[in-house]
């Protein structure tokens, strides 16, 4: 089990504090998918449901892993509570993941983008 607090830095440059607590709840690693599933806690005192890059960004720092191979699958959080139930899949490469994702899941997990407005 594991916990973490992590600091966020939000788009205006400034560093806020979000507490987030990561408790990993199962790992299990599947050789034949090349990946490592996750299910967790994650507890938000105080604040909304993480946003899903959040969470990612949490996780693959609490395991020491790229970012870019971890794909938050599920976040859940029931009505009234600051916890929520994570699911997600690590994988050995980007590729890999890029291989056996589903698009909606890959789409899920990438930063949204600005769009530059033409005046």
């Amino acid at each position: 089990m594991l916990f973490q607090s992590v600091r966020h830095e939000n788009n205006t440059g400034k560093t806020t504090v979000n507490t987030v607590d990561l408790k990993i709840i199962n790992q299990k690693r599947n050789e034949l998918l090349k990946r490592l599933e996750v299910k967790f806690q994650v507890i938000h005192e105080k604040s909304g449901t993480p946003t899903r890059i959040q969470v990612r960004r949490s996780l693959a720092n609490s395991l020491d892993v790229d970012e870019e191979r971890v794909y938050i699958k599920k976040i859940e959080t029931k009505t009234g509570t600051n916890i929520s139930i994570c699911e997600a899949n690590i994988y050995d490469s980007v590729s890999e993941a890029e291989s056996i994702e589903p698009e909606h899941i890959i789409l899920r997990n990438r930063p949204k983008e600005k769009e530059e407005s033409e005046t």
